[in-house]
């Protein structure tokens, strides 16, 4: 028995031996699916992706993860080896981007609804400033003032057995929200210094005024 997090558990897996013993060895064709550029199936993927999830690693080693969506293509494929992300309006809080300052090691999970396979992109990140990148990344008169540049130096697809499971795309299936918190309560539970209905007008100011 081993102590977890202070959870008692049978066993705890410490070494890739202990691991593949259990999980396996990957077959040939998951094992070499891995390419270090954008070809022409996967720009084709990106231009059709209207969100993704990208992963970064703070100053303390810790990880973040924030979703980024925007029209389909809002990723920019500027060659084989390079893809832009513009950054939009937020929260200010820029916890993706000073991460980069840190660590410039990124990571993407691009996802086009309705399709149950992934795309995971990762490599290094620089946050540059440029009228031109910008002008290509305009949305409804409004352009970038930072973006995003990431030198890339994985590409894999992920198979659709997860959102497949999860029944993402299915409605029928989707949970009863009706006792899910908005997120002025999480807000509000997190510590944010007003009430519930005045943070649900915050945020609704926000999206109407900085949403575009």
């Amino acid at each position: 028995m081993a102590d977890v997090f202070g959870l008692t558990v049978e066993r705890t897996v410490e070494d890739a031996a202990a691991l593949r013993g259990t999980l396996g060895e990957p077959s040939e064709r998951a094992a070499n699916k891995v390419t270090d550029r954008i070809d022409a199936p996967t720009a084709r993927w990106i231009a059709a992706s209207p969100f993704a999830v990208m992963a970064t690693r703070r100053a303390d080693g810790g990880v973040d993860l924030t979703p980024r969506g925007d029209p389909p293509g809002f990723a920019k494929v500027l060659s084989p080896e390079v893809l832009a992300l513009p950054e939009r309006p937020g929260n200010r809080r820029g916890d993706a981007l000073e991460n980069l300052l840190a660590d410039p090691r990124l990571g993407l999970i691009f996802l086009i609804p309705g399709e149950g396979a992934t795309l995971r992109i990762s490599g290094e990140a620089k946050i540059v400033r440029d009228a031109g990148l910008a002008e290509r990344m305009e949305v409804r008169g409004h352009r970038p003032d930072l973006i995003l540049l990431l030198r890339v130096e994985r590409v894999l697809s992920h198979c659709p057995k997860a959102l497949i499971r999860s029944s993402l795309w299915r409605p029928e299936a989707w949970p009863d929200r009706n006792d899910v918190p908005s997120m002025a309560e999480l807000m509000v539970a997190h510590g944010a210094p007003v009430d519930r209905e005045e943070m649900e007008a915050v945020i609704e100011r926000d999206s109407r005024e900085r949403l575009y």
